[in-house]
């Protein structure tokens, strides 16, 4: 294989890993090396993959608010060394799989986790779905006496390193692999964690514009560590935690301020950052101050909610960010039970009174 080993194996070429996880691998200490693994087989994305690899590294535009001020910088991204695609570099992908990786991390989307009839066949396919691609590479690292590696899948599902495991072990009992196989891949540490950067739009041929914020947080369990040491990346002792805060206040301040535009007429075309610097702003901003910020406080977490609310904000006034408020509106009435009507439950009885959300519940619920 080539003379730069790679310890991190990605499945993926999104915007978004392309503005996050690769970024923070360039600017790790130290630097992490990369290989990238096209798994949809798409022809198209060719030229893509070839610039994902270029020595010169490919940009991330790092655009919006931090600390209220206005920031704007072009940092480059040289973490990717190798680029294969599993249509056509399956041997090569293999070898790379058993010999150099240490790390494997994904974010195939629900599109590359939806079972296939093909995920049961004996020999590995581009017609699979991830999940039983990544079990054949398991299958052959086990075979050749590789090393347990540490598998982080980075799609937005609820304890996804769970979830594969058990897709994976699902694989394995259908297709009649040996007990053997399947106990090394049951004990091999799957990290659920947590990802969140706004990547605004692509570069070509490859690059992306991304917003100041990000993290990657990794919930801490026996075998995980951190896979590189960057300030986004943080190993934390409860995924819980972070979820309430993305939660019930970016998630919960995107429904409420829906339903303030919903009253105010429903402009078509309307910005969240335009929507901020009115007076659906100022009432969102009551909602936090009034209802959200005493309800964390109530839960003991008063000082961590006020920090975040404060990066929300900046987030939600991005003037880079041309975030329409009608593509948020979907499906209101579901968010409103996730991400209001869950707040309050987890208030409890005794917390701090909350009518305007409850009206807001209220009206999504009508």
């Amino acid at each position: 294989m080539s003379e730069t080993r790679t310890p991190i194996l990605q499945f993926g070429t999104s915007r978004f890993l392309q503005a996050h996880a690769d970024l923070f691998f360039a600017e790790a200490t130290p630097p992490r090396a990369v290989t990238v693994v096209q798994s949809s087989g798409d022809p198209a994305r060719a030229g893509r993959l070839a610039a994902l690899a270029a020595a010169e590294g490919y940009p991330v535009i790092i655009r919006g608010l931090e600390n209220g001020a206005p920031v704007e910088a072009e940092r480059r991204v040289t973490s990717v060394r190798r680029t294969l695609s599993t249509a056509t570099d399956w041997a090569a992908l293999e070898a790379v799989f058993c010999d150099e990786a240490e790390v494997v991390i994904s974010n195939t989307g629900d599109a590359g986790y939806a079972p296939q009839p093909t995920d049961h066949d004996p020999a590995p396919s581009q017609a699979m779905s991830f999940p039983a691609k990544l079990f054949h590479l398991l299958a052959a690292r086990f075979a050749a006496g590789g090393r347990p590696l540490q598998i982080m899948p980075m799609e937005l599902v609820p304890e996804n390193g769970r979830v594969l495991r058990a897709r994976l072990l699902e694989i394995g009992a259908a297709n009649g692999a040996p007990a053997a196989l399947c106990a090394w891949i049951a004990a091999l540490p799957f990290a659920n964690s947590l990802v969140d950067r706004i990547v605004s739009e692509p570069l070509e041929p490859a690059g992306a514009v991304a917003e100041p914020y990000a993290l990657w947080a990794i919930e801490a369990a026996p075998g995980i560590t951190a896979p590189c040491l960057h300030p986004c990346v943080q190993i934390v002792p409860d995924l819980e935690e972070i979820e309430r805060l993305k939660l019930h206040i970016l998630n919960l301040g995107h429904t409420a301020l829906v339903d303030i535009w919903q009253h105010a007429g429903g402009a078509t075309g309307a910005l969240v950052r335009e929507l901020m610097a009115g007076p659906e702003g100022v009432t969102l901003a009551q909602i936090y101050q009034t209802e959200v910020m005493p309800g964390f406080a109530h839960k003991g977490r008063g000082a961590e909610a006020s920090a975040y609310l404060a990066t929300t904000l900046d987030r939600f006034r991005n003037p880079f960010l041309d975030h329409k408020i009608a593509d948020i509106a979907q499906n209101h009435a579901q968010k409103a039970e996730r991400r209001i009507a869950a707040y309050l439950d987890w208030l409890g009885t005794d917390a701090p009174a909350q009518p305007l959300l409850t009206a807001i519940l209220e009206r999504a619920r009508a």
